[in-house]
C-alpha cells in the first residue's frame, strides 16, 4: 500500500488537505514537563487538559505519561513493549493500515517522540512542522472540549520492530569508553549539557565523550525545523558523516527524538535514541558524568 505521507515532516497545508482521509489519524502528543526549579525537581503531567482547550479538529490526545509509556521501567517516558504500544495505539484508533500525523503545542519534541516510537514498530508517521502554533498561525480551524467522536474499532498493528532505533545503557557506556564505534550526542540545552543549569535528575552534566547538539537549536523562532541547508550546517558543526552510528540522548529521550527527526530529514539512517537518557544514567553513581563544555575534546574523539 502506497503511503499517504510525503515524508517524516508535513506542513499545515498538506495536513489540511488530508485531514479527513479515512486512513489518517492525527494525534496530539503534548505533555507537560516544567523546567526544574532546583536539582532533583522532577514534575511531569499529561497534556490532555491542554489538548482539550484547543486542538486540531478530529485529533485525539496520545498520553505519553499514560499508557504510551512503560510504568514498570525505572525512568519516566520509557517506551512500552511493541505489543503494549500497539494495543495503546489501537485504543486511539490507530490500527492496521493507519497512518499518523503527530503534533504538539510544546515545541515539537513530544510529537517527535511519538513519531520515533511509531517508526520503531513500523507505523507510517510524520510530524506536523511547527505544531499547533503553525496550524493556528495559518488561520486554520481549532476545536475545543474533551468530547470526541467514538474511537473506531481497529485491529492492532502488526509491529515491524526496529530495535536499531533504540540504544541501551551498555551501548552508551561502550561508546563513551571508546570500546565501540559511534558518536554520543546530547540534545539538551547548553546549560543542561555543561551543568550550569538545574537538572531534574540525580547529577548535573553530560556523559563523557558526548557532544552538544541542542534539539531546540534545530528549529527556527516559529518552531519550524530549520531549512535543509541551515540544518545541515548546524549538525555538521558537531557531526561528520563518518561519525557513525549516532546515539542521541537528553534527560528522558524526548528532546533526543527531536534531534533524531532532524538527522532523519538530512538522510541519516544510523541514528538511535538512548531511551533512559540521563535520568537512568545519573541514578548510578558508578556512571561517570562531566561538567563544563567538553565539546572540543569530544570532537577529537573518534
Amino acid at each position: 500500500m502506497t503511503s499517504l505521507l510525503p515524508g517524516p515532516l508535513v506542513d499545515d497545508t498538506w495536513l489540511a488537505a488530508h485531514l479527513d482521509g479515512p486512513r489518517l489519524v492525527v494525534l496530539d502528543a503534548t505533555a507537560v514537563l516544567p523546567s526544574p526549579r532546583e536539582d532533583g525537581d522532577y514534575r511531569s503531567a499529561s497534556g490532555r487538559g491542554t489538548w482539550a482547550e484547543r486542538h486540531l479538529p478530529g485529533s485525539r490526545h496520545a498520553d505519553l505519561t499514560g499508557d504510551l509509556s512503560d510504568h514498570d521501567a525505572p525512568y519516566h517516558f520509557a517506551v512500552p513493549s511493541p505489543e503494549a504500544l500497539a494495543a495503546a495505539l489501537a485504543r486511539l484508533g490507530v490500527g492496521e493500515g493507519s497512518e499518523v500525523v503527530s503534533y504538539d503545542s510544546g515545541g515539537g519534541i513530544w510529537a517527535a517522540r511519538l513519531w520515533w516510537m511509531l517508526r520503531a514498530i513500523g507505523v507510517p508517521a510524520a510530524v506536523l512542522d511547527g505544531g499547533l502554533e503553525a496550524w493556528e498561525a495559518a488561520g486554520r480551524p481549532l476545536a475545543s472540549g474533551d468530547d470526541t467522536a467514538p474511537v473506531p474499532a481497529v485491529s492492532p498493528v502488526t509491529s515491524v520492530v526496529r530495535p536499531d532505533l533504540w540504544a541501551g545503557i551498555e551501548d552508551v557506556a561502550a561508546i563513551s569508553r571508546g570500546e565501540r564505534p559511534g558518536a554520543l550526542v546530547c540534545a539538551l540545552p547548553p546549560g543542561g549539557y555543561d551543568g550550569s543549569a538545574p537538572t531534574r535528575y540525580s547529577r548535573r552534566g553530560h556523559i563523557p565523550a558526548s557532544r552538544s547538539l541542542p534539539g531546540r537549536g534545530l528549529l527556527d523562532e516559529t518552531g519550524h525545523v530549520l531549512p535543509a541547508e541551515e540544518l545541515a550546517g548546524r549538525v555538521g558543526a558537531v557531526l561528520d558523516t563518518d561519525d557513525s552510528p549516532v546515539v542521541l540522548y537528553c534527560g528522558g529521550g524526548i528532546s533526543a527524538a527531536g534531534a533524531a527527526l532532524a538527522l532523519t530529514l538530512l538522510g541519516r539512517t544510523d541514528v538511535s535514541v538512548y531511551d533512559g537518557s540521563l535520568e537512568e544514567w545519573s541514578k548510578d553513581p558508578a556512571r561517570p558524568m562531566e561538567l563544563g563544555n567538553q565539546r572540543t575534546r569530544a570532537l577529537g574523539t573518534r
